[in-house]
């Protein structure tokens, strides 16, 4: 494992974490153990980040496992992964005891840490294991049923545990029915109402009195059981069993909402491929695997209707593919021997045959897995504000119930204990902060899940946030605003001659170069080359080429070439690369070459300033004319020219003196030498970044198609986030102050007090749901 203080993450899946009060509890006990450094635990998908230093990391991992175990003993510990040098070792095991040492090395995936300036970025390629036991990657959620000797009370139900809290409230139900009904007094009377008590709640008030001996007090279940108990205590019968029974049919209610979202927001990342077709030595027939036993340069089938597994390189068979998994977007893309592939296409008709290029591990869909699944452990600051208002609100809550409970009594005259008390119990009721704890989670989850579907990766909560605050946008031009292609923009012949007699002597002379402006003169001409009597091939380096045709010398180049050999020519006023062609002696006309706008810049500039961004900004190497006809042409409010990599680091720390504090810039680059200012900027977005893993390294945000109005889209989804986020937290409070309170004067009776908890809960889940419909906008 290696010596010193490098970074370990480990990754702990909880089996059987279904309420988000008890995620809190265990993020928040983990986090004081000595020697971790970091600590996350992640709601949605049952997972407990930890990094620690690798020379504490088995016996702290251990402590961390024992605290969760002392903490919520029904939950099932099982290791996805441990990321460090690199290698992604998988274990399955429990608190305290021996772990079975799996080391999975097929294909090992690459975790590097870089810390850049104002970031310091983890990026842990992570390794999927691949047992069902614990469910180790994105998009399948195994819910098991467990039948331990407590269960718990769960917000998450299996059909088992839904058949028997369903008979729980039919049997307790029936039992209260019978005891307000029946001729019954007295104790045979009582008995009726415990029984049902005991039936409907007899769980909840087990969990409240394990916490309380383990020391974890402030709870839900401490709630539930002092406001029923105390109605029992106060005579109020009928009332302390149907609050019980209502509160757990509106937890069945709450866990149905959350596990609807829950599937929700993972089948949006299901696109891990089950298994890949692997040519056998034969050549013909295909054997089916595990995509982590193939290995780079075996050759595999997809047939139609099939996932790609992995990426690679067609080498026969042509068909359409469905690219909006990875990229949302949803026109086909047509593929050909010779076209790359990446893993998470869906093949939509012909049969592949594809190369491998790359272990799952280093996989697009790995990456793309590992991004979303990782983002929640960088927090928003709105989760962080909910996780200290649950922690502070709930004793104070308490305390609050104690002094509606006695002080007016002893105070006001005519006032009853039994009157003050029932008040103080529905305002127990009320206080739980579920609605909050489990429905921020979930909307600012939802949100990255919608980002990705709209090809747009987000590596944390906290940057969907910073999103929402940007008020200057910074560009790269080349690979950004531009496709990064040289093209032949205009074609201009003089002395008598036609465009087409102009390019053909361009690309006889360009014929052997292996220059880029070279390349684009030949697509451009798109025939075959005449060869004959070509001779004399020769690159004059800074100037251009000459070359002999039929004995006739023909120069093409730049204008230092046209004067060398005395040939006066014509100086257009563009943007482009002008290549000046003559023929013996005689100036024969003249070709723009120019890198081509992307087709949706001018658009997304637009977009933005409706989104109310108060300064667009181009960065670029180019010349500076170049660089201001793009500016102009687009719409760009300010255009730097002739920067060095180094340089545009200065003019974005430059920008950010502009700026008040609480405006965020974001850089927007092509990922490959744009590291140091993707870095830099307070949101760092990656262009097109599959290709390149700098890019996913560096930038905060990946933006996977090569559109700059994508830009936009992460905007508005972060928003849109937002203002889902916000709703229900006002929502919540809202509501809770208005029952609170409507307790405390004595209107609100306890069937409106679990409806204000439970009931709000639920709306807030179904509402964080609508964040997962944004979809092409």
């Amino acid at each position: 494992m290696g010596t010193g203080q490098e970074q370990v993450r480990r990754e702990l899946l909880l089996d059987g974490l279904d309420c988000a009060n008890c995620a809190l509890k265990i993020e928040n006990g983990v986090k004081k153990i000595k020697g971790i450094n970091e600590c996350s635990v992640n709601f949605v998908t049952k997972t407990l980040s930890l990094h620690t230093t690798s020379d504490m990391d088995e016996q702290v991992v251990e402590e961390a496992k024992r605290k969760v175990l002392r903490l919520e003993p029904h939950i099932r510990i099982s290791e996805k992964g441990k990321h460090v040098n690199g290698h992604v070792h998988t274990h399955t095991g429990s608190a305290g005891g021996a772990h079975n040492h799996s080391h999975d090395h097929t294909g090992h995936d690459h975790g590097h840490s870089h810390s850049h300036g104002k970031h310091s970025h983890t990026h842990d390629q992570h390794q999927h294991d691949h047992t069902h036991e614990h469910g180790g990657h994105a998009g399948h959620d195994h819910n098991h049923t467990h039948d331990d000797a407590h269960a718990g009370h769960s917000h998450e139900h299996g059909a088992g545990q839904t058949k028997v809290l369903l008979s729980r409230l039919a049997a307790g139900s029936v039992l209260l029915a019978a005891a307000i009904w029946s001729p019954l007094e007295g104790w045979a009377q009582f008995t009726l109402y415990a029984l049902a008590y005991l039936i409907a709640g007899g769980d909840i008030v087990l969990q409240a009195s394990k916490n309380i001996i383990r020391g974890q007090v402030f709870d839900e279940y401490f709630l539930m059981s002092v406001a029923t108990l105390g109605a029992f205590a106060i005579g109020e019968y009928p009332e302390g069993v149907a609050v019980m029974l209502f509160y757990q049919l509106g937890e069945l209610f709450q866990g149905m909402a959350v596990n609807r979202s829950r599937k929700s927001i993972q089948s949006l990342m299901d696109i891990r491929p089950d298994y890949a077709n692997i040519l056998t030595g034969s050549g013909d027939e295909t054997r089916r695997v595990s995509p982590e036993d193939v290995r780079i340069g075996d050759r595999i089938v997809v047939k139609a209707g099939e996932r790609v597994p992995l990426d690679g390189i067609v080498r026969a068979g042509r068909s359409m593919v469905d690219t909006s998994a990875l990229t949302g977007e949803s026109v086909p893309r047509e593929l050909e021997p010779g076209s790359d592939v990446l893993s998470g296409f869906v093949n939509k008709n012909g049969i592949l045959t594809i190369e491998v290029t790359k272990t799952f591990g280093e996989s697009t869909v790995s990456k793309i897995l590992d991004l979303v699944q990782n983002a929640s452990s960088r927090k928003a600051k709105t989760e962080h504000f909910i996780s200290k208002f649950a922690r502070y609100y709930t004793p104070v809550v308490v305390i609050l119930a104690a002094l509606i409970a006695f002080v007016p009594p002893l105070i006001l005259s005519g006032a009853t204990f039994a009157d003050w008390i029932y008040r103080a119990l529905v305002f127990l009721v009320i206080s739980c902060p579920c609605a909050l704890v489990v429905s921020i989670p979930l909307g600012f989850f939802g949100g990255i899940g919608a980002a990705s579907r709209n090809g747009i990766l987000v590596k944390g909560s906290n940057y969907l946030e910073a999103l929402n605050d940007v008020k200057v946008v910074v560009f790269d031009k080349t690979g950004t605003l531009t496709k990064g292609v040289f093209k032949v923009t205009a074609i201009h012949p003089e002395g008598g001659r036609t465009e087409e007699e102009l390019m053909e002597l361009a690309a006889i002379a360009e014929a052997n170069s292996n220059h880029p402006i070279a390349e684009s003169i030949r697509t451009a001409w798109a025939k075959a080359i005449p060869t004959q009597g070509v001779e004399g091939y020769d690159e004059v380096a800074g100037h251009g080429i000459k070359v002999s045709v039929d004995g006739r010398e023909v120069l093409a180049g730049n204008a230092k070439l046209m004067k060398q050999a005395g040939i006066s020519y014509t100086t257009p006023e563009t943007a482009g690369t002008i290549v000046h062609v003559a023929e013996a002696g005689t100036y024969v006309g003249h070709l723009i070459i120019a890198d081509e706008v992307k087709d949706d810049a001018a658009a997304a500039i637009q977009a933005l300033k409706k989104l109310g961004i108060r300064k667009t900004v181009m960065l670029t190497g180019d010349a500076k004319a170049v660089g201001e006809a793009v500016g102009r042409e687009l719409g760009v409010d300010e255009v730097y020219a002739e920067l060095l990599p180094q340089d545009k680091v200065e003019r974005l720390e430059q920008l950010e003196a502009t700026k008040s504090p609480k405006e965020k810039m974001v850089f927007v680059g092509d990922g490959i030498n744009d590291t140091p200012v993707l870095a830099r900027a307070d949101v760092g977005v990656a262009m097109g970044g599959l290709g390149s893993d700098a890019a996913i390294e560096a930038a905060d945000v990946v933006i996977m198609t090569d559109e700059p109005s994508k830009l936009a889209s992460a905007i508005r989804i972060a928003k849109r986030t937002r203002m889902i986020v916000w709703q229900n937290i006002a929502f919540a409070l809202g509501v809770k102050a208005i029952f609170l309170l409507l307790g405390v004067f004595g209107i609100a009776t306890m069937w409106e007090a679990v409806f204000s908890d439970v009931g709000v809960t639920v709306l807030a889940v179904l509402n964080a749901m609508r964040v997962l419909r944004v979809k092409n906008i």
